[in-house]
């Protein structure tokens, strides 16, 4: 692959890019940087020319990645772990490569996981808005305990009362499974979700996932957990799968119904995974006790035309929503540019890492 390559960054607003590529001798590079790419047409007018494609939230679709738009593609470096916002089938069609960013913020994204888990818990969010109040409910009433009480009229669980359900064991389904059994929860690492044996908008969706399993693919891990029997038992809930046409709407309203009553549901993974309309009605209706999420699925939101979670009536309930911001830490950003810089000096050099496509 010796050539002259021109790199194409779409996004430098999100992380830094490495400084220089080391392509070895007869392999050279231009490297063009954008802080964003907001509209389509500077999308498909950027990447005209481009070798190499650097991108980390942009969606590039069928069209965007055809030869009328991007003609010299070869490479797509994913500037992150999921790559959902490529369209690999077309990637595959045409020979562009697919390559990822793997493990660069597990541990920022474990962390902010957690950091959920205690906000939904002890409704942290809640509990800020109304001590701010004026005129002062909790000067009035002595005390604002009635608002982290479950609607049976307890008061909150703490860690070691736990039940977290894992859903989705990968490496960082791993470390927030470690780092809740540090808290002394107990963890269940959820098998793959069985075919629906009711009728429900997501049948299809779910017909797509293999039967249950007891016994994981790794012997080190520990055993899985029918799927139904997580729903049931978790206090907290915890996604951290990857999005895919088999994950959509994974949790909906017939998933909420079995959970437990002072279930929290933490999701770390992508939007569109948990039933954002779904989810509002179970806390509504108190079928669980709080949801704390770092995306959504319509990503940058703004207000209840994206999600009903970003509504006025929302404001009530215990929800509390970061901006796709968890894997945002110092180790990540390091880690993310030794890795980018690695997997592109290897595609280069015909020895190939990292590969999604």
């Amino acid at each position: 692959m010796a050539m002259h390559h021109r790199i194409v960054a779409l996004e430098r607003i999100h992380q830094p890019l490495p400084s220089a590529f080391d392509f070895g001798p007869g392999a050279t590079y231009d490297l063009i940087t954008h802080d964003t790419t907001p509209t389509r047409d500077l999308l498909h007018a950027r990447i005209r020319e481009a070798t190499i494609v650097i991108v980390t939230t942009i969606t590039l679709d069928p069209e965007t990645l055809s030869a009328d738009v991007a003609p010299h593609l070869r490479l797509v470096a994913v500037m992150a772990t999921g790559t959902d916002l490529v369209h690999l089938a077309t990637c595959k069609a045409r020979g562009i490569r697919v390559t990822n960013c793997p493990a660069a913020n597990i541990d920022a994204v474990s962390e902010h996981a957690i950091s959920l888990y205690f906000a939904a818990r002890r409704r942290t969010v809640l509990l800020d808005r109304l001590t701010r109040e004026v005129p002062s409910q909790w000067k009035a009433n002595r005390s604002l305990n009635t608002y982290m009480r479950y609607k049976d009229g307890k008061p909150p669980l703490s860690c070691k009362d736990e039940v977290m359900g894992i859903v989705g064991y990968g490496a960082l389904g791993k470390s927030i499974a470690s780092l809740g059994r540090a808290l002394g929860m107990q963890v269940l690492v959820a098998a793959r979700k069985p075919p629906s044996s009711t009728s429900s908008p997501t049948d299809n969706v779910n017909s797509l996932l293999p039967p249950a399993a007891t016994a994981p693919s790794n012997p080190e891990d520990p055993p899985r957990t029918p799927f139904p029997d997580v729903l049931r038992r978790a206090t907290l809930l915890i996604i951290s799968l990857p999005r895919t046409p088999s994950t959509l709407s994974l949790l909906s309203t017939p998933e909420f119904a079995q959970m437990h009553p002072y279930a929290v549901v933490v999701n770390i993974a992508r939007g569109g995974i948990v039933d954002e309309h779904a989810v509002f009605s179970a806390l509504q209706s108190g079928t669980i006790a709080g949801y704390a999420t770092d995306v959504l699925a319509v990503e940058p939101a703004e207000g209840a035309q994206d999600s009903p979670l970003l509504s006025d009536d929302a404001k009530a309930l215990n929800i509390t929503v970061s901006p796709h911001l968890a894997w945002f830490a110092q180790r990540t950003l390091v880690n993310l540019g030794g890795i980018l810089k690695d997997t592109v000096e290897a595609w280069v050099a015909g020895e190939e890492i990292n590969v999604i496509a």
